[in-house]
């Protein structure tokens, strides 16, 4: 069967995007970058406070697009339909161009060690929002003229560690899931909905605020004697990143534009990939790129 060929998306000009977990870290620089693009957005957070910075932000440098702000938890699917219904009534369409299924946190290191319920709220975050918000919003992007998927992978989506001594099972086998799925439906979309593309996007370390986002909205194994400990933890991680939230969005909006199905974002990110290709069966005995979680303890003095 023959199949149509389609431009990429290099103008982001009066379209529509949906974000996940746009309150902070990459999520709200892609709702920036969009905004000033001339992008239509709809964001979505469990954070109503930060979501609002997040639009005033957006707005400052964009002031004649429409930018709507959704609570939504995307580890549930009715959360996500909800979502859909109020994108739908809010930006009065029958389409989307966009979905950034970006939103996630960190937890349920150890399925041994850690709690169930830290383990299964980790990867309900990460894979369920992916799935949910991709089933829900397909018949959007279908029935747009052109329409771009965005899933947030990680490096630990194709090296499930952070360290020879600290377990990360719920985060990286959610991510692995993300990534296999984004390649799966590089052929789904070209046999069934030709004008929709796809893309794996696979941070190394970025400064976000996942830990800090981790230990007040999710159910984690992170245990902080006191705020100002977890603060501090969640600045040296942020601060420390070799790349900044801003930059991991332009190279995301960039690889987008070019129509890129496999998004690496990081110098560490592309280290480490090669590393993993080049001795697969060594990947576990002691290589030592890539990001980790938390900094070493060692640096907080504690």
């Amino acid at each position: 069967m023959a199949v149509c060929k389609h431009a990429p998306m290099d103008n982001f000009e009066g379209k529509i995007a949906v974000v996940t977990g746009g309150a902070s870290g990459m999520g709200r620089e892609l709702v920036i970058q969009l905004a000033g693009a001339g992008c239509n957005v709809a964001m979505c957070d469990l954070s109503v406070e930060e979501m609002a910075e997040t639009k005033e932000l957006a707005l400052a440098g964009a002031p004649g697009v429409q930018i709507t702000t959704h609570r939504c938890d995307v580890s549930d699917e009715a959360s996500i339909l909800a979502l859909r219904d109020e994108v739908i009534a809010q930006h009065e369409t029958d389409h989307i161009n966009l979905l950034f299924n970006n939103a996630g946190l960190s937890g349920g290191g150890s399925i041994i060690a850690d709690t169930r319920e830290s383990w299964d709220h980790c990867f309900a975050v990460c894979w369920g929002g992916v799935y949910y918000g991709t089933r829900a919003f397909m018949p959007l992007l279908m029935a747009a003229d052109e329409g771009h998927i965005v899933n947030t992978s990680s490096v630990n989506g194709f090296w499930a560690s952070i360290g020879a001594d600290r377990p990360h099972t719920a985060y990286s086998a959610a991510k692995f899931a993300v990534k296999g799925f984004s390649e799966a439906l590089i052929t789904d979309l070209r046999v069934n909905a030709p004008h929709v593309k796809v893309s794996v996007v696979m941070p190394g370390h970025i400064g976000t605020s996942i830990v800090e986002n981790s230990v007040r909205h999710g159910v984690t194994e992170l245990d902080f004697e006191t705020t100002e400990l977890m603060q501090t933890v969640s600045t040296m991680f942020r601060e420390h990143a070799p790349m900044t939230a801003a930059e991991a969005s332009t190279v995301i909006l960039d690889g987008v534009r070019t129509e890129r199905w496999r998004i690496l974002v990081g110098d560490d990110a592309h280290d480490l990939d090669e590393a993993v290709r080049a001795d697969p069966e060594a990947a576990y005995d002691g290589l030592t790129l890539g990001p980790g979680l938390l900094p070493d303890p060692d640096e907080l003095g504690i």
